[in-house]
């Protein structure tokens, strides 16, 4: 079969870790009889640079014609980046929010995945993570107060702000259908979190979520309030399957979570439309400090590609094989700087890539 993959490579690190994505995706193409074509676009601070703005229309059209997106990291050191003297509306991340709406991604899949060859990077003691835990954190992406109604005023001398939180049903039913739908090829268990015990939008939330949970009979479903689900987290990792939440409560539990697994640099996450389309990215960002210098992990933007092969082009015994090939490269004692540990042997970031290509 013959595939249509955008990549956008960004900023800092992003190109090269891109780069190594690709090529673990053409040992799978090698391996499995496919052909992967890709058609690099520019994002953030490189569309800044060339075109002066941060999403050019091209980056849209040519994602949208694809078969899926394959990204590196958005963004810079905001304190040294000329970038961060723009408006808002002209810096990197506005490409990134804005690429998400145009495409329609509304489902925000980052998984929090303990490898045993690296538990013991993980800060929570060695009973709460004896046999590991394999949590995927789905979070609405395109709704909640990140995307309400929001001023500034100054009345009576005093300055004062708001910002809206809203959902629709149709939002909370869409992102909850998707949430049941991955569970059915997990473990079959949603944990929904909310704030109903304070929130009209966490209210509706849980109402629409028990409506859906109707027509999946074969998942186990419960409610948790987010202050417990982010004690939970680190209190019993274990317990989770599929978290599903709201836009800014997913923010920060996915942010938790990849604490717990020792390394963000082995992070991958999907955003995903209401068809196969999705575009996939490393949760960390771009790493400016060590750009260029071959010690960035390039592990979160490969599990990414593999993350693509599974939602998009529905290649699941392809995605295994990419996920049991960086398994075995773990196993086998290679690290970069950011996850090594005494005994292991430390590579760059290319040699990571081939690596995993390898075994592959």
């Amino acid at each position: 079969m013959n595939y249509q993959i955008a990549c956008i490579p960004g900023d800092g690190i992003g190109p090269e870790i891109v780069r190594e994505a690709r090529k673990t995706l053409d040992a799978v193409a090698a391996r499995f009889g496919h052909t992967f074509t890709y058609t690099e676009l520019l994002l953030g601070g490189a569309a800044i640079d060339r075109v002066g703005v941060p999403l050019p229309d091209e980056t849209v059209s040519g994602a949208k014609s694809a078969d899926a997106v394959l990204m590196g990291s958005i963004g810079g050191n905001t304190s040294t980046s000329p970038w961060y003297q723009l408006p808002p509306q002209l810096r990197p991340e506005a490409g990134l929010l804005g690429i998400r709406k145009a495409l329609g991604l509304f489902a925000n899949l980052r998984p929090a995945f303990l490898y045993k060859e690296l538990a013991g990077a993980c800060p929570l003691k060695d009973n709460l993570i004896e046999g590991g835990f394999d949590i995927l954190i789905m979070r609405e992406l395109t709704g909640g107060l990140y995307f309400g109604e929001r001023n500034t005023v100054t009345e009576n001398g005093i300055r004062k702000a708001t910002d809206t939180l809203v959902y629709d049903e149709n939002e909370i039913r869409r992102i909850a259908i998707k949430g049941f739908e991955i569970a059915r090829k997990r473990r079959k268990k949603v944990t929904s979190v909310d704030k109903a015990n304070v929130l009209d939008s966490s209210r509706l939330w849980r109402a629409v979520v028990n409506e859906v949970a109707k027509d999946y009979l074969d998942i186990e479903l419960d409610h948790m309030l987010v202050d417990n689900a982010a004690m939970q987290l680190v209190r019993d990792p274990k317990q989770f399957d599929v978290v599903l939440t709201e836009n800014m409560f997913g923010d920060i539990l996915s942010d938790e979570a990849s604490m717990i697994t020792g390394s963000i640099g082995m992070l991958p996450s999907a955003s995903l439309n209401e068809t196969a389309f999705g575009l996939y990215e490393p949760s960390h960002g771009s790493a400016p400090d060590i750009a260029g210098m071959n010690k960035a992990n390039p592990i979160a933007t490969i599990l990414s590609a593999s993350m693509l092969l599974r939602y998009s082009l529905n290649l699941q015994t392809e995605a295994d094989a990419l996920d049991q090939a960086v398994e075995k490269v773990l196993q086998d004692g290679y690290r970069t700087g950011d996850i090594f540990s005494e005994g292991c042997q430390k590579v760059g970031t290319d040699e990571m890539g081939t690596l995993i290509a390898e075994r592959i």
